[in-house]
């Protein structure tokens, strides 16, 4: 009876062994919830994820839904040429730009054609006053580009009430 005695009290122990184990392993799971929670917590506050309506709701408030592709750009050529004297600088003497502007609505580019007059004075003023020397560079181009959709998007807004010309392209530009 002594065996069976001790039988049953090495039996007895193992239970308790499968719970000890059990009870780490519950331990470790709940670790690891509160340490992905706390990153989770982390990424959220500093903006980096962010709730899927909340996603949406800031996509929609840009400009429409979230799934929604950007329509593609359309582009109205600026014509006839631009064409201005320089009066600063004896080695430059005209300087000639063709030029088209982009925007992803047709109704911008209507608005456009309409006040044309008042876009092309406000260029010829612009292209005019430039140095010649300062236009020789990539960079002298670039900052007369977004100078010249500045120009546009400031006359359509006095005239029309908007500013939706997105982009401007030197197609052509002739210094002599």
């Amino acid at each position: 009876m002594a065996k069976q005695d001790l039988d049953l009290d090495v039996e007895a122990e193992r239970p308790a062994k499968k719970s000890g184990t059990l009870k780490w392993i519950l331990i470790g799971v709940a670790g690891l919830l509160v340490i992905g929670s706390a990153t989770y917590a982390a990424l959220y506050f500093a903006g980096i994820v962010g709730a899927p309506e909340a996603v949406t709701a800031e996509a929609e408030a840009k400009g429409g839904p979230a799934d929604a592709p950007k329509p593609p750009p359309l582009y109205l050529p600026m014509e006839p040429a631009f064409v201005v004297n320089f009066t600063a600088n004896p080695n430059a003497r005209f300087l000639q730009i063709n030029l088209q502007v982009s925007a992803r609505d047709s109704t911008v580019l209507e608005q456009v054609e309409k006040h044309s007059p008042a876009i092309r004075n406000s260029l010829v003023l612009l292209f005019s006053s430039q140095d010649p020397m300062v236009l020789n560079s990539r960079e002298g181009k670039e900052d007369l580009r977004r100078q010249t959709l500045e120009e546009i998007n400031r006359v359509l807004k006095g005239q029309a009430g908007i500013a939706g010309v997105e982009d401007v392209f030197f197609t052509n530009l002739v210094m002599q």
